[in-house]
């Protein structure tokens, strides 16, 4: 008899011990389930954050690629000729024109390197100091029509060519860099 009650006593501490072990064990496996599952969930959300990180500065390129079209002083003075104004008011309206779309795509700057925004920047003020330089030295009684063509002329005898184009392909290659 005592070696029965041992061996209930045995049988009772061995399923105890059995039940406490895969009572444990399933917990633990749970729980390395869980946090591999966390792992997964950041890394998924870092992907998607470098992702979106990827689209804005594509985005902003895009934008700045505009830019300096709608800046570039053909473009600019195709959107702009008004008949009606003398070269000082044309002067005006190029260069209030330049700024605001300039100012307009400022924020973008965060999203781009700073050789390309540095880009943007020189095509911003050497347009506006185009525009400025041959106001000054043209005849103050000519038409804003006739001043255009002056800074066409001015800007297609140019040697090195538009500066505009030299920025879209900079712009252009910074963002295919992203890409691959």
């Amino acid at each position: 008899m005592d070696n029965t009650i041992v061996w209930i006593v045995a049988g009772i501490a061995l399923v105890g011990f059995v039940g406490l072990y895969l009572y444990f064990y399933r917990k633990d496996k749970k729980s390395i389930a869980d946090i591999s599952q966390k792992v997964d969930a950041a890394t998924s959300k870092d992907q998607q954050v470098a992702g979106a990180s990827k689209q804005m500065q594509l985005a902003a390129y895009e934008r700045l690629v505009i830019l300096a079209d709608r800046i570039a002083l053909p473009n600019l003075i195709s959107r702009s000729n008004d008949p009606s104004f003398d070269k000082r008011g044309m002067q005006q309206l190029l260069t209030q024109t330049i700024k605001q779309e300039f100012e307009y795509n400022l924020s973008q700057q965060i999203y781009v390197s700073a050789a390309a925004w540095d880009a943007i920047r020189n095509l911003k003020e050497q347009n506006i100091m185009i525009v400025n330089q041959l106001a000054a030295i043209l005849p103050d009684d000519m038409s804003g029509v006739e001043f255009n063509k002056k800074i066409i002329e001015f800007v297609m005898n140019q040697p090195q060519g538009s500066m505009h184009s030299l920025v879209q392909e900079a712009l252009s290659y910074e963002a295919k860099k992203l890409l691959s």
